[in-house]
């Protein structure tokens, strides 16, 4: 496998998923990843605004795609103690027919969890923020379990990494989370928002991109919009792209993933 391109996804569970999902598409040259598409799902062919629209127009892109490795950045999987099935990809498969909407799913799991907020061994590795069924991203992981990875796994359009063999065709999926990203790299401070100062962290963590995780973006155009959109979800999706981009030599390379093996239940997360 020769990976080439890339696509980096800021994922959204909103009713008007469309308007804001980002995704940034990039191309391997000279061991740069050079990026030549940053937009909102919502302009994908086909796409709209709407949940349902926007996220078959996301599978149909991704699939079309072909060998692509795509960063997701919305938890793939649940802590251990709350999935019931003994691989991941049967929790996948059967997780429309357990949780019929985001509040049944989030009020199963503090029921599950004793009324516990417990997070996975990759959350914990990652520093990620949040529970996967925290208040502020139980709608994230409920709809891209649902309605993003189910789809893929049962018709078998696609690979969801580390948890699945790579598959002789379609699109490799991950668990990233650019807020571990940052995190790493001591950039993590509030950049969302009005106001020149937000502005000003937005430019910096480009910057750093840029300068330091070999990030080329192809027009002046696409870095003033990405510094100017206030909700950081442009530059949000570039960190996913850039997550990876990075996370590719050690996917291809294989081998033993940390945290024991709690991923093949719970998940892994690049960062």
């Amino acid at each position: 496998m020769n990976l080439k391109k890339f696509i980096g996804v800021d994922f959204s569970g909103a009713a008007y998923a469309g308007k804001t999902i980002w995704l940034a598409s990039g191309i391997e040259k000279n061991g740069f990843l050079h990026v030549f598409d940053c937009r909102r799902a919502e302009s994908l062919p086909g796409s709209g605004l709407s949940r349902e629209a926007c996220f078959n127009a996301l599978q149909d892109y991704l699939i079309k795609q072909g060998e692509v490795l795509a960063g997701f950045d919305f938890p793939f999987g649940l802590p251990r103690l709350l999935v019931k099935e003994k691989n991941w990809e049967r929790f996948v498969l059967n997780f429309p027919a357990r949780y019929n909407s985001p509040e049944q799913f989030r009020s199963s799991c503090y029921e599950r969890a004793g009324g516990k907020e417990y997070k996975r061994v990759a959350d914990y590795n990652c520093r990620a923020p949040f529970s996967p069924y925290n208040l502020r991203v139980y709608k994230q992981t409920y709809y891209g379990i649902k309605d993003l990875l189910n789809p893929l796994v049962r018709l078998e359009r696609g690979s969801v990494l580390p948890m699945q063999e790579v598959k002789e065709s379609g699109p490799l999926l991950i668990e990233v989370c650019p807020a571990s990203t940052l995190k790493a790299a001591n950039l993590y401070f509030g950049y969302k928002g009005r106001g020149e100062e937000k502005q000003d962290r937005r430019l910096k963590i480009l910057n750093y991109l840029e300068t330091e995780r070999k990030l080329v973006l192809d027009s002046a155009e696409m870095r003033d919009m990405v510094v100017r959109d206030r909700g950081g979800d442009a530059l949000d999706s570039l960190v996913a792209l850039v997550a990876g981009f990075e996370a590719r030599a050690s996917i291809l390379k294989g081998g033993d993933m940390p945290g024991g093996g709690e991923w093949k239940v719970e998940g892994h997360t690049y960062y």
